[in-house]
């Protein structure tokens, strides 16, 4: 749980993340190399069990 201002959260490529439960003063900070392009998530689950089981 990231309940303190001074605590991050780092997550490495090909990790399958999910963000919820925000409280109403929550702000979600994202660093990037690059711009944003939707085309380059992947949005379902089984598919990102595919692409990372293929990587294998």
């Amino acid at each position: 749980m990231l309940d303190r201002p001074d605590l991050g959260l780092y997550l490495p490529p090909r990790i399958w993340g999910i963000q919820y439960k925000y409280s109403s003063d929550a702000v979600l900070l994202v660093f990037a190399s690059d711009y944003y392009d939707k085309d380059d998530y992947i949005r379902n689950y089984s598919d990102y069990l595919q692409i990372v089981s293929s990587d294998s």
